[in-house]
């Protein structure tokens, strides 16, 4: 038993240094290459490309999140079901599968600009991948700056020893993107309060009639449930929310 061990760890260790001399000799790493180009810009192998880009699926999440209309979207969820007095519903999955989908038409305007002025002559072999991302960078980041306060931009731009810019876009991306997040995260608490209002008028009035009629045991929130849920469905409250948030992005103006 220890000869067949053996000499199946002998067979492993010639094929690996067998393969290794292929590769060293044959292949060289020719896959894994930089050109430059006349002009005087670098250019990466395609299989190098892909190797950058498997690596940056590890960040698409957090760009989704910081980069769009998700985090005030979800934000303002979630406020409303804390108006709602409701723990569970809608789930954590409703919320977020319907903050995507709303992200996905929200952004559907910046996507279209994204894929005609850079993805497309990059499949067509018409840029290079480093001027498909900067022309890709170009409408996102207008879109960013479209909805970033400009004191926020001051604040970031101070921070980041910027002094003077000519233009808002002349800021890198690492000054634009907080600043963006900033001001989407106020915005959303901006509309959460609005939306907290009915509700928490409608708490106060049932906590007060139970406490003049003696009923303190009773938890008003049980009582006032209900109320809120009629006035949301009497109201359209869905179609309002989503018709706020799109319209705050300059949907449908």
């Amino acid at each position: 038993m220890k000869k067949v061990a053996l000499a199946l760890t002998v067979l492993v260790c010639v094929l690996a240094s067998s393969f290794g001399v292929y590769a060293a000799d044959d292949l060289s790493l020719s896959a894994l290459t930089l050109t430059t180009n006349p002009d005087g810009s670098q250019e990466y192998s395609v299989t190098l490309q892909i190797l950058i880009f498997m690596t940056a699926l590890s960040f698409i999440p957090a760009a989704i999140i910081m980069m769009t209309s998700f985090t005030r979207i979800v934000v303002v969820m979630a406020i409303l079901r804390q108006a709602f007095g409701l723990q569970q519903t809608p789930s954590n999955q409703v919320i977020i599968g319907l903050t995507l989908f709303l992200t996905l038409f929200i952004m559907t305007p910046v996507y279209n600009q994204v894929n005609e002025t850079a993805i497309q002559p990059y499949l067509a072999d018409q840029l290079t991948s480093v001027e498909a991302i900067d022309r890709g960078k170009i409408p996102l980041r207008a879109f960013m700056l479209e909805q970033t306060r400009v004191k926020d931009l001051d604040t970031l731009s101070a921070m980041a020893g910027i002094e003077t810019v000519d233009k808002p876009t002349d800021l890198p991306m690492t000054v634009i993107i907080p600043a963006f997040i900033i001001s989407e995260l106020k915005t959303a608490f901006q509309i959460g309060f609005i939306l907290f209002i009915p509700f928490l008028i409608i708490d106060l009035v049932v906590a007060s009639i139970l406490m003049a009629m003696g009923m303190m045991m009773l938890s008003p929130m049980i009582v006032s449930l209900p109320f809120k849920l009629m006035l949301f469905v009497l109201v359209d409250g869905w179609n309002l929310v989503i018709g706020t948030i799109a319209t705050s992005y300059g949907m449908g103006s």
